[in-house]
């Protein structure tokens, strides 16, 4: 519980419905008071008109004053408290936690409150005030204090006396209160305990009359102006026009989805819901926004004829029953994607348009993981920050729970040997023990409440950092409530589309509807096939352009399967494979069973996606598909999957099922049911995919400009740009007279369109500092630009140091020459300053920077400057100045892999540009490195033999040489697999000294110092998948540490 000493604390406790609005609302007033430091006052509690119940205990007014021996004060207090209070509404909270004599918690301070209440006939109650779960968990609750004071474990700072303050069994409690009753001679325990339960009783909340728990509570449809009688009819209209307006025939087959799906909206109660969110979809649009629907939602026709989702669910097979049916109890959840860009300002106008009474944000509590609970544990612990800092960042992004662990597994840790040299076994310990505990309550990134007039009686609402109303509940927790939830992502992926779309508009005049573009685009397959999709939405990882390379795409459904490939089910069941297989030809498509042939079809005979995994149940069993819909999910659950069996094979067998053709569907559902993606899903994803992919093709430098200015993907700027000039889009450096705050398309001097690099990427630039330099252009020289730019010093000489004057001041003036002429410039501007008289005469300053002689940054030096200025090397790739090493050391550039043979062992280096440990089939750690050297990227992966020797290297260095054999997987497929790993500096050095002898010398007596574990840990799914505890998690290391800043990407996400 938070106590905030300088305010005395009472607590309030919610009666009936009534009572739980108002305690909504006292919260929801209290954080409106002061954010920072919410309070509330008597008056407010006297206002809640009994509604609400007050237990007056240690930190309240009067406990403080009872302590601190000021009875007649502490009467007063009461008096005034009982007075503001119905008689019902106000109690004595008695607490003793064995704190010393007459302190607060003490029993004679408790037994003192007792006598108090007594007098002044208020009744009393027992608690105990309860913190933690169990008598051990207070050293917790000192390190949570000590991590919300900011100050170090000691006695000075402990806000408890004691370890009471757990959740006692019953007979602690009995004997506390004889305790008290004996030493206050009132009473009984008995009747203490009595009067307890009674209170108890009373504020038992009822789930559903109370609560609302059950109902569903959406805004008024006058909200949008239709009026609540007339929802039903209205969402009918609407899906009539859209028949016309997207174009679909109204054949037999429409009709009847369309009646079925209004039939099924109508009898749930959900017309308000849908145009609901057809209101903000429309709302959006109407600012101008790029708009699309993800998710199941993308099965229902209506959602795709009232303009919700852009996806046909006729055309793709799609099914409604998978999005919302009469079995599902939950709401339905339609996530809505925005460009990133304007996320903020379409959730103001959400909330201009439903008002605060409707419509509030979603929070979320972050909890304690293992780097957020080694820094505080380490703070409470009085280590230095850099220690702390140092020892966090090598742990990868894991569970607090599994610090001790990942010590004994993780080889990058074991070479550290934290556990044996570092003397950090308490720290650990106690970090691991943080482990899931809500840490603070942030926003969350995209859920948004709608609801009736009532939302402030069913949630408490604070403002976010951000200042938007944040209820105080989770997602889980609202939906509970019946809160409609709309997730509303912003996508940087559609930034960076409307990005490209604003800048072909704006350089070539044409204006691009994407969302009209055909889909079935030559170009753009071809673009797919050739695996350059670096920036495209959703096939830019390793493994995606590893599978399209096999896979080569050729229509929109191959896009859809391909999404719905690369997901943990299909590899885990080993579908990829077959299909490719069958897809290449190479083998004939296998079917479980002719009567399942036309759900399989699409995929070659592989189950790919829920969908039809859904319509095999039916098929199988006779069901209808929302009852197949169920059986569906009920496999991912240990509990509920041998009933799905049971109920499956027996009525399977009615349908005359073979019994061996039962095993083989059974096999197939219990692999794949519950790790198969959803084909809506992917077929809602696939819409960008192929979008991004079209800018690409043909507007290649609008596009990556978008990539560069919203960073979607997974991979750093700076292989972005690299991937520019591997298509043959030239990058302008930065010029203080072109350069923009983002990236920009510009003519280069052939006439190509190129990008020019921001005046946003310079380091240590404000966006004020950037706006006040464009208002003020163009600028005729370093002198103009020193004058009226507005930018301060260090953003000025950084200028110089990339080049960003370099057209104003051409050779023979260096760079050199006008770092001078700057230092000449401010010498001048303090003279001036320091003149009393006369302002100085402008004619003292000079035109322009004196030629000194001295010789322009050399290619390393500026080099260097770019990656330290720009985090980018814009105007040369740094392993260029490795270039003889590795010629004489006989790496293979990216380039040239595939003019390589299969197996065939191979050096090859670059920069650190992406790491990921996806799960696998094995349950086994595996770990993707991407490198980039100049000429594209090369993959390369470490399985678990690989690691022990190399995983240090590979998480905390960032320009590396690797060892490993060429594996080649179709006509564009090739990656590595490794063998070793090197820091390229380390061998760079020993070539220096000793050639390459030295060299390999060095690479062979890297071995193994501390043996593998015999076994690691494997997490085992319901469904029997095996993953990795540190599968798909963010790596290790720091890369701002070791490396120029956006050397590689700091997310861990993708480009959704």
């Amino acid at each position: 519980a938070f106590t905030d000493p300088r305010h005395p604390r009472v607590t309030v406790l919610a009666r009936g419905k009534a009572g739980w609005a108002a305690l909504c609302r006292l919260i929801s007033d209290a954080h409106r008071r002061d954010r920072d430091h919410p309070v509330t006052t008597w008056d407010a509690l006297a206002a809640t008109d009994g509604d609400l119940v007050v237990l007056a205990g240690p930190d309240s007014e009067i406990g403080r004053a009872v302590a601190a021996a000021e009875h007649a004060r502490a009467g007063r207090l009461l008096t005034h408290a009982k007075a503001a209070l119905p008689g019902d509404a106000f109690f004595i909270e008695l607490v003793c936690h064995l704190a010393p004599l007459h302190q607060a918690r003490s029993t004679v301070h408790a037994a003192r409150m007792f006598t108090l209440a007594d007098e002044h006939r208020v009744p009393a109650v027992l608690t105990n005030a309860v913190r933690c779960a169990d008598r051990e968990d207070a050293v917790i609750a000192d390190v949570l204090d000590s991590a919300r004071r900011l100050v170090p474990l000691g006695r000075h700072h402990l806000e408890r006396t004691g370890s009471e303050e757990y959740l006692k069994p019953t007979l602690d409690m009995v004997a506390v209160a004889a305790e008290i009753t004996c030493l206050a001679g009132i009473g009984t325990a008995a009747a203490l305990l009595d009067a307890t339960r009674t209170l108890a009783d009373d504020l038992v909340l009822d789930p559903e009359q109370d609560l609302g728990i059950g109902s569903v509570f959406y805004p008024e449809p006058e909200v949008l102006g239709v009026p609540a009688s007339r929802a039903a009819a209205e969402l009918r209209a609407r899906c009539e026009a859209g028949l016309g307006l997207r174009g679909i025939a109204p054949t037999a087959e429409a009709r009847t989805r369309l009646d079925d799906e209004l039939a099924l909206i109508g009898r749930l109660g959900l017309p308000s819901y849908f145009l609901t969110v057809a209101g903000v979809v429309d709302l959006i649009r109407d600012m101008g926004v790029r708009c699309a629907a993800r998710g199941s939602g993308a099965g229902s026709l209506v959602n795709h004829l009232i303009g919700i989702s852009g996806v046909d669910p006729l055309r793709h097979g799609l099914l409604m029953e998978r999005f919302v049916s009469d079995r599902r109890t939950a709401l339905p959840d339609i996530d809505v994607d925005v460009e990133s860009a304007r996320r903020t300002d379409v959730y103001e106008r959400i909330m201009q348009v439903f008002g605060p009474e409707r419509c509030a944000c979603v929070s979320m509590a972050e909890t304690y993981r293992a780097r957020h609970a080694i820094r505080d544990v380490g703070a409470a612990l009085g280590l230095a920050a850099g220690e702390i800092d140092e020892l966090a960042k090598a742990f990868p992004h894991i569970r607090a729970r599994d610090l001790g662990p990942a010590l004994r597994d993780l080889p990058e840790l074991r070479a550290r040997r934290l556990s044996q040299d570092g003397g950090f076994d308490g720290l650990f310990e106690l970090a691991a023990r943080l482990d899931g505990l809500p840490r603070h309550l942030a926003l969350h990134p995209c859920g948004v409440l709608l609801s009736d007039l009532t939302l402030l009686d069913r949630t408490p609402v604070e403002t976010s950092a951000q200042g938007f109303p944040m209820s105080q509940f989770d997602k889980e927790d609202v939906e509970h409530l019946g809160l409609l939830k709309l997730d509303v992502l912003g996508v940087r992926m559609q930034s960076a589309m409307a990005h490209a779309i604003a800048e072909v508009e704006r350089v070539d005049g044409t204006t691009i509807d994407l969302d009209a573009v055909p889909h079935d685009d030559p170009a753009t397959f071809d673009l797919i096939r050739s695996t350059r999709t670096l920036g495209c939405f959703q096939i830019e990882s390793p493994g995606q352009r590893e599978l399209i390379g096999k896979f080569a795409p050729e229509t929109f459904a191959d896009i859809i399967v391909d999404i719905s490939l690369f997901r943990p089910g299909p590899v885990k069941s080993d579908m990829v494979t077959p299909f490719l297989k069958a897809r290449q030809g190479w083998a004939e498509p296998h079917y479980i069973h002719p009567s399942l042939r036309e759900h399989l079809a699409e995929t070659c005979g592989v189950v790919v996606f829920h969908e039809q995994v859904i319509k095999i149940i039916a098929t199988a069993t006779g069901c209808d598909l929302a009852r197949a819909d169920v059986a569906r999910r009920a496999l991912g659950s240990h509990e509920r999957k041998p009933a799905v069996r049971d109920w499956l094979y027996e009525h399977a067998a009615r349908r005359d099922y073979e019994p061996a053709v039962i095993d083989k569907i059974w096999a197939v559902l219990e692999a794949f049911a519950s790790f198969g993606f959803c084909k809506a899903h992917a077929a809602a994803f696939a819409v960008p995919t192929y979008q991004s992919a079209w800018l690409k093709a043909h507007h290649t430098a609008a596009f990556l400009a978008g990539v560069l200015t919203h960073d979607p993907g997974m991979y750093p700027k700076r292989l972005i740009l690299d991937d520019a000039r591997q298509c043959g889009v030239p990058i302008l450096g930065v010029d203080v007279n072109r350069s923009d705050d983002m990236y920009r398309v510009e003519p280069a001097p052939d006439g190509t369109p190129g990008i020019r690099i921001p005046l946003a990427e310079i380091k240590g630039i404000g966006t004020d500092e950037v706006a006040h330099i464009l208002a003020h252009r163009p600028y005729a020289s370093l002198t103009d630009f020193k004058t009226r730019s507005g930018a301060s010093r260090p953003t000025t000489e950084r200028l110089v140091t990339v080049g960003g004057f370099d057209a104003l001041h051409p050779a023979p003036t260096t760079r050199r020459d006008l770092l001078l002429h700057l230092t000449d410039l401010d010498r001048l501007g303090r003279d001036k300053r320091r003149r009393t008289g006369p302002e100085l005469d402008l004619g003292l300053v000079p035109d322009g920077p004196t030629r000194t002689g001295l010789p322009d940054l050399t290619d390393v030096e500026r080099i260097r400057a770019e990656l330290d200025i720009l985090g980018l090397d814009a105007g040369q790739h740094v392993l260029d100045f490795y270039a003889p090493f590795l010629a004489d050391l006989g790496t293979t550039r990216a380039r040239d892999l595939l003019t390589r043979r299969n197996r065939s062992e191979l050096l090859v280096a670059g920069v650190k540009v992406a790491t990921q440990t996806p799960p696998i089939r094995t349950g086994r750690r595996v770990i993707f490195l991407t490198l980039d050297d100049a000429t594209g990227p090369v993959d390369t992966t470490f399985f678990e033999d690989a690691q022990d020797p190399y995983a240090a290297t590979l998480f905390h260095s960032w320009l590396l040489v690797v060892r490993g054999v060429l594996r080649r997987t179709g006509p564009r497929g090739v990656s590595l697999r490794a063998t070793g790993c090197w820091e390229l500096g380390t061998l760079h050095d020993a070539w220096t000294t000793g050639g390459v002898r030295a060299v390999h010398e060095l690479m062979a007596a890297d071995a193994p110092t501390v043996p593998a574990p015999a076994r690691r840990r494997v997490l085992v799914h319901a469904s029997g998948f095996k993953v990795s505890p540190y599968a798909d998690l963010r790596p290790a290391g720091d890369p701002t540490k070791a490396a120029p800043r956006k050397l590689w990407h700091a997310s861990p996400g993708s480009a959704g």
